[in-house]
């Protein structure tokens, strides 16, 4: 494994269904111990309750408000919060107030960096629910 220097405004950009990523880090670049990836979001930008059978998550909120559950707690995450999803626990967020947010999600172990291109590369408009499903469960992701 090589180190990797990644400037502010560079990485992999997708867009996850209205969910602006910026893949930092992969599989590739961490021999897939985990995924680094940074969400730049408008208000009302989220993902339903979902769980993972795979990965564990944190989320960090660096500006803006993130409303999160985990689990059965619901908080409000500001500038420098941060959550721990563990997998198999069912969690959402949403992007919350009148500014954008911006958070990095780190995912243990990596690879749902592959779901994610997957899912950007779907038509614009309402999503096909049985393919979004179809994807997300190739990786072990389901929607609660």
């Amino acid at each position: 494994m090589n180190p990797k220097i990644v400037k502010n405004h560079e990485g992999y950009k997708l867009n996850v269904m209205g969910d602006n990523q910026v893949i930092k880090l992969s599989a590739k670049d961490t021999n897939g111990q985990f995924t680094l990836i940074e969400q730049n979001n408008n208000p009302e930008i989220g993902i339903p309750p979902h769980v993972h059978e795979n990965e564990d998550e944190v989320f960090q909120v660096l500006e803006g408000q993130v409303e999160m559950s985990v689990g059965d707690k619901m908080t409000t995450l500001n500038a420098g919060d941060l959550i721990f999803c563990p997998k198999g626990v069912p969690h959402s967020w949403k992007v919350v107030g009148k500014e954008k947010a911006r958070a990095i999600l780190s995912i243990f172990p990596a690879g749902l960096e592959g779901m994610f291109e997957e899912l950007s590369k779907l038509p614009e408009g309402p999503p096909d629910l049985e393919k979004v499903g179809e994807i997300c469960g190739k990786y072990k992701l389901r929607f609660v």
